[in-house]
Parts: C-alpha cells; sequence; structure tokens
C-alpha cells in the first residue's frame, strides 16, 4: 500500500506530465498558426480551457491527498532545493502570473519589433492593447492584497507554535520528543488550519489565472499558457541540475 508521500509524490509526478502534454499542444497550434494563420479563436479557447480545467482537478486531487499529509506539501521531497526555496502556501504565488505577462511583453514587443511595424505580428502579448494593460494592472493589486492577507494568516499560524499548549508542554517534559496527546491534538489542530489556509491559495491561484486568461485574447491566452508552462517545467530541471551540482541527487 502506497505510503503517503508516494501519494503525493505521484499526484505531483502526474501533473508534470500533463504539463508537459499540454505544452506540447499548446506549442503546436502555435507554429502551426505561425505556418497559416488558421488557429481559430474557439480552437484557442479549447485549449486554454482544457489547461484551466487540468489546474482544477490537479487542485482538488491535492486538496483530498492534504488532509492526509498536509506538511508533505509544504515541503514536498519531489521538489527541488531551488523550487521549495521558491514556494509560497505549497506553490507559486498567483501574483507571479502577472509579472510573467509583463515580462512576455516587453519582451516580445523587443523580438517582434519588424512584424509589428509590418502589422504581421497579430494576436501574441506583443499586441496587448493600454486597456488589457490597465486590466491587468488591476488584477495585479488586488491579487497581491490577497496574497498579503494569505501571508499574514500563515505567519500568525507558524507563531502559534510558540504558544500555548505546544511550546508550554514541550518545556515540562522530562525527555525531549517524548509523546503527548495534548501535543498530538495541538498539531492536528494546527495541520487542519494548514489545509484551510492551502485551499484559500489554491483558489486564489485559479481564480487569479482565470481572469487574467479572461482578460487576454484567446491567442494571447495560449501564447501566455506556452511560456508558464515552460517556466514550470524548466524550473524543475533547472533545480534537478544545481542540486545534482550540490551532490544532493
Amino acid at each position: 500500500m502506497a505510503t503517503d508521500d508516494q501519494l503525493l509524490q505521484r499526484c505531483f509526478h502526474e501533473w508534470m506530465a500533463i504539463q508537459e502534454q499540454e505544452l506540447k499542444d499548446l506549442t503546436r497550434a502555435l507554429d502551426q498558426n505561425q505556418t497559416d494563420g488558421n488557429l481559430t479563436e474557439n480552437a484557442c479557447a479549447q485549449l486554454t480551457d482544457k489547461s484551466v480545467n487540468s489546474f482544477q482537478d490537479y487542485i482538488d486531487k491535492r486538496a483530498g491527498l492534504a488532509r492526509q499529509d498536509i506538511s508533505g506539501l509544504f515541503s514536498p521531497s519531489w521538489n527541488t532545493a531551488l523550487e521549495n526555496s521558491l514556494l509560497w502556501i505549497a506553490g507559486c504565488r498567483p501574483s507571479i502570473y502577472i509579472r510573467l505577462t509583463y515580462a512576455l511583453c516587453g519582451s516580445q514587443v523587443e523580438f517582434q519589433l519588424g512584424e509589428i511595424i509590418q502589422g504581421l505580428a497579430r494576436g501574441s502579448l506583443s499586441q496587448i492593447s493600454a486597456t488589457q494593460l490597465r486590466m491587468i494592472n488591476d488584477l495585479h493589486m488586488k491579487t497581491i492584497k490577497e496574497e498579503e492577507k494569505l501571508s499574514s494568516q500563515f505567519a500568525s499560524l507558524q507563531e502559534n507554535i510558540a504558544d500555548q499548549p505546544i511550546a508550554i508542554v514541550a518545556k515540562r517534559l522530562s525527555h525531549v520528543g517524548e509523546p503527548s496527546g495534548e501535543v498530538d491534538r495541538a498539531l492536528d489542530e494546527h495541520e487542519v488550519s494548514m489545509s484551510n489556509i492551502l485551499q484559500e491559495a489554491d483558489k486564489l491561484r485559479l481564480s487569479t489565472l482565470k481572469e487574467l486568461l479572461g482578460i487576454l485574447t484567446p491567442l494571447q491566452g495560449v501564447d501566455f499558457l506556452v511560456a508558464s508552462k515552460k517556466l514550470h517545467l524548466c524550473m524543475h530541471e533547472w533545480g534537478k541540475t544545481r542540486d545534482t551540482r550540490h551532490g544532493r541527487r
């Protein structure tokens, strides 16, 4: 029978495999569009909806597993040290979606300047409008506020370890680490609170992604998802390389 850690690890690797397949599908669509320009808005919308739905499925699946081993999601053994150093409540900061969008807009304008001048760079993030940018900025500000609220809640939860009953029980124990029913109950409550914060953070990640894709055109959404999935997968591989360099693998 698989352990809780093995189940969480399997969930993660299944998710990464889905990311790889969706990246292939999205890249193929963009490459085909570069060739013939026949990628329709409906086809783009289907691709972005598929990505959002798979993210929702992943969140739902790991939420169920989190009830068995929530601590394992906050310091996952299957991640690289680099990835773990970048975690915010067991995942990425939702605001990183917007930062990535800003970066892509700027880089594509520079890279495709000739095509833009000729009017050939249709639908890409280099063609984002002023109205879209204002909406993205509003989303950015809203997301940061929500992140700060959750960060504050999580900080309070961490600080609770130094409060009653855990700290007081630890002080009066005759032997370090000896079993305590009172501590077990307190830590169980702590993990329930951690699980609740994770669910709120995942909701924010999903809602931010949906709102951002709603602001972008369908083709821009495909463009964004290609970049975000590449970044996610690359960070995992780069982390492996750095772990090997430091003797962690």
